[in-house]
C-alpha cells in the first residue's frame, strides 16, 4: 500500500511529536496530509505513579510552543513542578556563600523560571494532540529512505509512504540524516549522565540546584511530589562505579557530592544513564529533508537545554513550511527549508559552544582558577542587571525566537 503526504515526520520523541502537532495546526496543510512515523510510543502512566526518571526543564518559550501545539493543555498539572529559583555554585565555595549564584523569577516579574515535566508525558500530549487534529500516526520503524527530485519515498513495515518533505527527528543515530547524506561533527565527552529520583532531608524549595565539580556537574531538579530528580555527569569509569554500587554507598557518595545542600539524600528509584557527547550536523537541511532535535544537534545537559532547543527547532520549521506558499514553493523546496536552518543552526551552535565552555571551565577550575570562578560568580550575584539577564536566559525568552515561541498562538 502506498500513501501520499505533504510532510512526514520520522521520530515520535518530543521534538518530532511536537513538530507534527504544530504542522497540523499552523502550517496551512490539511492534517490528514501530515504523517508521524514513530517506532516507539510512550506508555500511559497512572496519575498516582511515582515521577518518571527522565524529566525536562521546560522554559517559558518552550511552554508557548507546546501550547501552540495543543499539547500543554493536555498535561496533568498536578504532575508539573514550576521552579522559581536557580542556585549554582562551584565545589570550592559553600552553597550559602556570596559565590553561589542565585537568581529568582521575581527579579524579572515572572511567577517561575520554567517547569519540570516528565518527558514521556510531554511526548504523549503531543502525539494525542496530533492524532486528535487528524494527523496520520504510523507505529512502525523506518526501514528505507529514498529521496528523489520531487518526492521522498519511505518504506516501513511493508508499507510505502510518499511525501514532499521528510523531517528527521529520529535522534542522535538518525536514519533520516544518514539516508539524506548529511554529515555531523561529533565529540565524545567520555562521560555518562546518571539520572535517578531521590528524597532529600530538606525541601527543594521549588529551586533547581547545581554544583560544579572537577568530576562533572550535579543537578537537583524539583519534582511535583517533593522529591528531586538528579542529573549527575561524571567520567565514564567513575559513573559505572556509581551505577554498580549498592544503595547505601550511592547515597553516601551523593551526599558528599552535593555537600548536603539539601541535607541527606536517599535513592528513591532505579538508576539509569546515558552517554554524553556533542553532535552538530554540518547542515540541517538537504533536498526535501530537514533535521530537528537530536538528529541535528546534541549538547551537554548541564543547563538542561536539549529539549528546549528541539522544541524551538520544531516551531521554526513549522513556520518555514507555512511560509512556502508565499514563496511560490512546495514545502520540500531547499529555499524553504534553508530559512529554517538559517534561524536555528547559529543559535544551536552558540549554545553548544557555551555548554562545552562551562563544562570544561568549571571542571578545570582549581587553585587560582577556582578563585577566579568564585570571584566571577560573586560579581554576577551583586549585579541585578546580570542576574536579570541570566533569569531571561533560563526563561528562554532572550534572543531571536520563532513566532510560536514569542506568544501563545490561537
Amino acid at each position: 500500500m502506498s500513501e501520499h503526504f505533504e510532510v512526514a515526520v520520522v521520530g515520535g520523541g518530543l521534538a518530532g511529536a511536537c513538530a507534527a502537532a504544530l504542522l497540523t495546526r499552523h502550517a496551512g496543510i490539511a492534517a490528514s496530509r501530515i504523517a508521524l512515523l514513530a517506532a516507539q510510543l510512550p506508555a500511559p502512566v497512572s496519575p498516582n505513579a511515582a515521577p518518571e526518571l527522565r524529566v525536562a526543564a521546560i522554559s517559558r518559550a518552550s511552554e508557548r510552543v507546546l501550547r501552540a501545539a495543543g499539547a500543554w493543555q493536555r498535561l496533568d498539572a498536578a504532575r508539573l513542578c514550576p521552579y522559581e529559583r536557580m542556585r549554582v555554585w562551584h565545589e570550592s565555595a559553600a552553597v550559602d556563600s556570596e559565590a553561589a549564584l542565585c537568581f529568582d523569577a521575581a527579579d524579572i516579574g515572572e511567577p517561575n523560571l520554567g517547569v519540570i515535566a516528565e518527558l514521556s508525558a510531554l511526548q504523549r500530549a503531543c502525539i494525542d494532540s496530533f492524532r486528535d487534529a487528524g494527523g496520520r500516526l504510523i507505529h512502525a520503524p523506518l526501514e528505507r529512505l529514498v529521496i528523489g527530485q520531487d518526492i521522498v519515498r519511505l518504506e516501513c513495515a511493508g508499507d510505502v509512504l510518499q511525501t514532499r518533505v521528510v523531517v528527521g527527528a529520529d535522534g542522535v543515530h538518525s536514519a533520516v540524516r544518514e539516508g539524506a547524506g548529511l554529515s555531523v561533527r561529533s565529540r565524545d565527552y567520555r562521560q555518562l549522565a546518571i539520572v535517578a529520583t531521590v528524597e532529600t532531608q530538606r525541601p527543594h524549595e521549588h529551586t533547581a540546584w547545581q554544583r560544579f565539580m572537577r568530576t562533572g556537574p550535579l543537578a537537583f531538579l524539583p519534582l511535583f511530589d517533593g522529591r528531586s530528580s538528579i542529573v549527575w555527569s561524571l567520567d565514564s569509569r567513575c559513573a559505572q562505579g556509581l551505577l554498580d554500587c549498592d544503595e547505601r554507598e550511592f547515597n553516601a557518595r551523593l551526599d558528599a557530592a552535593s555537600a548536603l545542600a539539601l541535607g541527606a539524600t536517599r535513592l528513591a528509584s532505579e538508576r539509569a544513564s546515558f552517554p554524553l557527547r556533542s553532535v552538530a550536523a554540518h547542515s540541517y537541511v538537504g533536498a526535501r529533508c530537514a533535521l530537528i532535535g537530536d538528529a541535528a544537534h546534541v549538547i551537554h545537559p548541564l543547563a538542561g537545554q536539549g529539549a528546549n532547543l528541539g522544541l524551538l527547532d520544531a516551531a521554526a520549521l513549522c513556520e518555514a513550511i507555512a511560509a512556502a506558499p508565499a514563496l511560490h514553493e512546495d514545502p520540500g523546496a531547499l529555499r524553504v527549508l534553508r530559512r529554517y536552518e538559517q534561524q536555528r543552526r547559529t543559535h544551536n551552535l552558540a549554545m553548544d559552544a557555551a555548554m562545552s565552555l562551562f563544562q570544561s571551565g568549571f571542571a578545570a577550575a582549581r587553585g587560582p582558577g577556582a578563585w577566579l570562578v568564585n570571584r566571577g560568580l560573586t560579581l554576577v550575584n551583586r549585579s541585578s542587571a546580570l542576574k536579570r539577564a541570566f533569569a531571561r536566559q533560563a526563561l528562554g525568552t532572550a534572543g531571536e525566537l520563532p513566532r510560536l515561541a514569542r506568544s501563545v498562538a490561537a
